[in-house]
């Protein structure tokens, strides 16, 4: 039997030499297709949670690899890259990430909190962070991203909940919410969707 992905990548191989569209795209051209189908399949979480139907999810998540491969197919013409690369990358970036479970001494004992501050001392050590925040971000998970990283520099932002600044008080909602463990961007999501 052959293996699905490989076969994918084959395909999109072929469209990339066949299909005048697809030959015509470059990463940039790419990005907007990028965006939506991960909000597309953002989407379909939040409705496979609602219905119990993940159907639509395998769907979506196919139309995200689309991307991935794309992208990977196009860098693979020029020589920069290819999708092997692309997964012994994440692969070893897991690998190194998570000593827990792959580590000497892996210790299975971390709560979900330690297993992540852990995760974020890893990747600063790495140098990889803490890197720009992307401006493209929706409001309010650039705000609890922002919000996170200076509570783990001990530099916590202070926000006043009645401060006439209307984007102030969005920052002490997202402040709020971060202190109770509420994910801000999933609950206004959810708020939104019992009212449609």
């Amino acid at each position: 039997m052959a293996d699905p992905v490989a076969e994918f990548v084959a395909v999109m191989r072929r469209l990339r030499a066949e299909c005048p569209w697809k030959q015509e795209q470059t990463h940039r051209s790419l990005v907007r297709y990028l965006i939506e189908e991960t909000y597309e399949t953002v989407d379909a979480i939040d409705d496979a949670e609602a219905t119990g139907d993940f159907g639509h999810l395998a769907e979506e998540l196919g139309d995200l690899l689309l991307q991935v491969v794309f992208h990977a197919v196009i860098a693979e013409e020029r020589g920069d890259f290819d999708l092997d690369d692309v997964a012994r990358g994440i692969t070893a970036k897991m690998r190194r990430r998570n000593p827990h479970v792959f580590g000497d001494g892996a210790d299975g004992q971390l709560t979900a909190e330690q297993v992540d501050a852990r995760w974020q001392r890893i990747k600063e050590a790495e140098g990889a962070g803490p890197s720009q925040l992307p401006v493209a971000l929706p409001a309010l998970l650039y705000a609890d991203k922002a919000l996170g990283r200076r509570e783990r520099a001990g530099r916590p932002i202070e926000v006043a909940a009645d401060s006439p600044d209307l984007g102030e008080r969005l920052l002490a909602l997202v402040a709020e919410a971060r202190a109770t463990g509420v994910d801000a961007e999933q609950a206004l999501r959810d708020a939104v969707r019992r009212r449609q």
